[in-house]
């Protein structure tokens, strides 16, 4: 199982009218964790595209817990949370570093398909391998 932090600061045209992040940043700031995760494990959509596989966000929960704003140097934390057959759950959560506030959390359901069928298929097992977590005693993701 891997674990990645992503630090990113907080730009201007990140900030709406009220003066903070918009919530739908949060959702962006996770996608960028989610894509240094999988560069972390040695890979890239694009490689995997090259193999005929793709993913797909099926579901997002999450809670927003506090505010981001302008220069705020934030800590996205991505790891594996649940695994199944042909999906996954990563927990996802986003920190002001200069005080350690959770400011989001959220578990991120992704599904693997094969690019020609347009179905699920099975997780890849050089994939797999950086996704299972000691509570994958069985393997049932609610989307399967």
């Amino acid at each position: 199982m891997i674990e990645t932090v992503l630090e990113i600061t907080v730009r201007s045209t990140e900030v709406d009218y009220l003066g903070h992040v918009n919530n739908a940043k949060y959702l962006e700031y996770m996608e960028w964790g989610r894509e240094d995760w999988l560069k972390q494990t040695g890979y890239s959509f694009d490689n995997l595209a090259d193999q005929g596989i793709g993913t797909a966000t099926v579901n997002i929960n999450i809670d927003y817990l506090g505010e981001c704003y302008k220069g705020d140097i934030l800590s996205i934390k991505t790891k594996p949370h649940k695994t199944g057959n042909s999906s996954f759950v990563f927990l996802q959560e986003i920190f002001k570093k200069d005080t350690l506030k959770k400011a989001a959390s959220a578990h991120v359901t992704i599904v693997v398909f094969s690019l020609k069928t347009r179905k699920s298929i099975p997780i890849p097992p050089y994939l797999l391998k950086y996704l299972v977590t000691p509570a994958d005693d069985h393997r049932d993701c609610a989307q399967e």
